[in-house]
Formats: structure tokens, sequence, C-alpha cells
């Protein structure tokens, strides 16, 4: 059933008949009755008693007008919402990305997302690596992805951000023979704390590992037990600068020789990005001071 037909049926109903329903819709009074009577048709019911001088609702006619009502109201409701959406009054971006950038810079480009747009939600999936994030965004569980901007992104829009400077973070007990910077080849000698299970992980820090990775003295893949670990002695540990500073005051942090950066970035699904993502994209780049391109996806 069309949408005008269930508006010029309610307009009749309202203005009691044809000639004053039709004035109210700006169309001509034929082309109003010619409307009604092709409702009837594909409805297979008269809903109008056109006995009177005005055209009252016959049991079918009743039935339709509650309905045809309750159709209206939904569909107000829902053209509310959705220009709610698009004018950032409304909405929830979805976001996965893996450990490595889950706090840094994951948390700092949260926080400025909802400061910047406080009615907009955000959601944060995790995913295991680089290929974790990717499979998500196939899935559908996530609109934009924040992985190693150095990873194979396959057919997704790619956005570059910028890098993460990665640091050796030891416990002050631990430090007294380092300089700052520690060649890397030092760093084999020196007890880790690592994820060996983090495909990405394992690539870029593939030399700062003994053979056998001998030198990883605990293999842990949750992030918060290791920087414990780090802070009660166990071991060392290769973090982002931002993490090693807030999660792991106590410890000491030296730069690497040749300096360890890891790369990361944006990735969307193919099409135009729905506003909430298209927002968190502004900033996600704003806070990283890269200039937003409006052709990237259409003007933000």
């Amino acid at each position: 059933m069309d949408l005008h037909l269930v508006t010029y049926f309610v307009a009749v109903v309202d203005h009691g008949g044809i000639t004053k329903a039709a004035q109210s819709l700006y169309i001509s009074q034929p082309s109003l009755s010619q409307a009604i009577r092709t409702l009837e048709r594909r409805l297979g019911v008269t809903l109008f008693d056109r006995t009177g001088r005005r055209l009252e609702l016959t049991d079918a006619g009743r039935k339709l007008d509650v309905a045809a009502r309750r159709i209206l109201a939904d569909i107000d409701r829902a053209k509310a919402k959705v220009e709610a959406v698009r004018e950032l009054r409304a909405g929830r971006v979805d976001i996965v990305t893996h450990a490595a950038f889950s706090i840094d810079p994951m948390v700092a480009m949260i926080r400025e997302f909802r400061e910047r747009f406080p009615r907009l939600a955000a959601r944060v999936v995790a995913a295991d690596g680089p290929s974790g994030v990717l499979a998500a965004l196939r899935r559908g569980d996530a609109e934009i992805g924040l992985m190693d901007a150095g990873a194979d992104h396959a057919t997704f829009t790619a956005i570059p951000l910028g890098e993460q400077e990665l640091v050796l973070t030891v416990p002050a007990a631990s430090a007294a023979d380092l300089t700052d910077p520690v060649p890397r080849p030092s760093v084999k000698t020196i007890p880790l704390i690592l994820d060996l299970g983090d495909p990405g992980a394992s690539s870029i820090l593939g030399d700062l590992i003994d053979d056998d990775s001998r030198n990883v003295v605990v293999d842990c893949a949750h992030p918060s037990a290791a920087w414990d670990l780090v802070g009660r002695g166990t071991g060392a540990t290769i973090a982002p600068r931002v993490v090693a500073e807030e999660q792991m005051p106590g410890a000491l942090r030296y730069r690497l020789d040749p300096p360890l950066r890891r790369p990361f970035g944006l990735v969307v699904r193919s099409g135009r990005p729905s506003p909430a993502a298209m927002a968190f994209i502004a900033v996600a780049k704003g806070h990283v001071g890269v200039t937003t391109d409006p052709t990237d996806f259409g003007e933000l």
C-alpha cells in the first residue's frame, strides 16, 4: 500500500469529505477521489459510506483508520530519529581495535569525541591483532577500525594518522647499567614481559627477542597484568610511551637505538560512513594534527 494513499485517506477522514481534503493536500478533487477508489480497489473493501452529504467510515474504514494513523505516526518517529542522527543529535559509532592501540591513542580520541559530540555514543570492540580488526569490519561488528597502518588492509579505505613511539620500560631497581638510548641488541640480554601470541607485536619486536625467546621471561597476553609485573620488578617490557608514563609511573623509560615506532591509522568499510563515524574520523584526524580532507567521504 502506497504511503501517499494512506496520507490521502487520513486527510479525507479528518476533513469529512473530498473537497476540503483536496484543498488541504493541494491536489485536485478528481485526483483525490481517484486515489481513494484505488485504495479501496487494492484492499478489496469499501472504506466510505457515500449515501449522505458527509462521507462516513464503514467498519473496514474504521479499522484502516486506526492502522493508518499508527503507520503515519511510526513514519514520523522514524524520520525524526534519522534527522537526529544526520544532525549528530543522536547515534553511535562502533570502533574495533587491538591491544596495541586500545589505550594510546584510543582513550584520548574517545574523550575528545565525547567532548565535541556529547549526544553521540561510542562502542569500542576488542579484536585479536590487525587480522581480527579486519574480520570484525567484514562481519559488520564495527564501522571503523584502529590498527597498525603497516598491516595489509585489503580492500578497506585506509586513513593514516601517525606513529606510536615504543620505549623500553624497566623496573627502577633493574636499570642501573642502562644508558639512554638503549641499543636494540642490548635488549636481548634484558628479561622481558611480552605477548608472544600477538602477531603484530612479534613482527615489530623481532630484533629485541633472543633466539628461542629466551629473554622473554613472562609471555603475557593481558596488558594490565604485564604492567603490574613490571611494577613489581619481574621484568621489563616494550610499550607505547604514553602507556608507559600513565600505567607504569614508577618504572624508567628508555628510548631505543635505532628508534622503534609503530604506524597506526583508521580503516573504514567501503561506502559513505554514517554521520557518527564521520564525526569520529574528523576527531581522530584532529587529535594527531592531520587536516581533514572533505573529499574522503564527502564534506564532514
